[in-house]
């Protein structure tokens, strides 16, 4: 039998259009059935699957251009998973208060906060905010792929920007543009060509314009870049930072969970200052294969430091040459 959580996600999941959802959900519940003893209820929602997925499905063309250029996802991420400071998530949970009463706005002709500019170093949770804000909002993400977007024809990039405020007009859904500064730099920027300039005059025109209930997340590592126009079309701005003493410890009792044995992170959190959440993630991750390779139920303190170690020589190199960390 169906959880009351699984019939409403189903049932929400149907509305937002996101079939992929629906049949992964669907799917759990065949999963459900089959341990119950229920065998042949479990295979028939599986064949039933299997048929609908079968059918050859006509894409309208908004779909068509689309493709490859928003690439959607769900997302099971919780508030909880993120080790942000207290400002940082007052400031979430005002977002999430806002689209959950956002009709109690409405009514005095006021709009919930949706249009989100995060900000900071490389590492520091951005991304991974968008997909909590997505699963706590129980919206599907839709990332827009900048390599995509973003041509050396003239006026191409305009028109796909076109396609995806279409698209956010018409499938309500958080709209993550990564790597925002690839469109948001600064007007007269000498090293910007005249079609960049027209991309970003178009997305102001665009984001100031758009009118719908779907969250639009902008992520950027370099805010000194963009334009300072930007910054009114947004209801909020939220600067990231690599963790400080206190989450830096929270974050190790996290990643390392059960492998942590007698390792109190509180006297290893001056090692990994400096380092963002992405790294020091790395560095635990490092250290927990290499106890499971070891065949080893807990982190070696030693072996935890020389990988968080590695990190910050990889973090140095990085930093020297300009390069920027792909993780956000």
């Amino acid at each position: 039998m169906a959880t009351a959580e699984q019939i409403k996600s189903l049932i929400q999941s149907h509305f937002l259009g996101s079939d992929e959802r629906f049949a992964t959900i669907a799917l759990q519940i065949a999963a459900h059935e089959a341990r119950a003893g229920r065998l042949n209820v479990a295979e028939e929602i599986k064949q039933t699957i299997d048929r609908s997925k079968s059918k050859i499905r006509i894409l309208n063309p908004l779909q068509k251009d689309l493709q490859g250029l928003l690439i959607e996802s769900s997302s099971e991420r919780r508030m909880n998973e993120l080790v942000i400071s207290d400002e940082i998530k007052k400031r979430l949970e005002r977002i999430l208060t806002e689209y959950k009463q956002r009709h109690k706005l409405q009514k005095f002709g006021l709009s919930h906060r949706r249009k989100i500019l995060l900000a900071g170093p490389p590492g520091t949770g951005k991304t991974m905010t968008a997909s909590v804000l997505a699963n706590e909002m129980h919206l599907p993400l839709f990332t827009v792929s900048m390599d995509k977007m973003v041509t050396k024809y003239m006026g191409e990039t305009g028109a796909k920007l076109r396609l995806i405020f279409d698209a956010i007009r018409e499938r309500n859904g958080i709209y993550l543009f990564d790597e925002f500064d690839a469109i948001g730099a600064e007007r007269g920027n000498e090293n910007e060509v005249g079609e960049m300039r027209r991309v970003l005059n178009a997305f102001l025109q665009f984001i100031e314009n758009d009118f719908s209930e779907s969250l639009i997340i902008a992520a950027t590592n370099n805010l000194s870049v963009l334009d300072p126009a930007l910054f009114r079309r947004f209801d909020d701005v939220i600067y990231f930072k690599n963790p400080d003493k206190t989450e830096a410890t929270l974050l190790l009792k996290n990643l390392l969970g059960s492998f942590i044995g007698t390792i109190k992170p509180e006297t290893i959190a001056k090692e990994i200052e400096g380092l963002s959440h992405a790294e020091i993630s790395l560095g635990c991750i490092d250290a927990i294969k290499d106890a499971i390779l070891a065949d080893k139920e807990v982190v070696d303190k030693k072996t935890l430091l020389s990988m968080i170690q590695d990190r910050h020589h990889i973090h140095s190199k990085t930093n020297l040459n300009g390069q920027t960390d792909p993780i956000s």
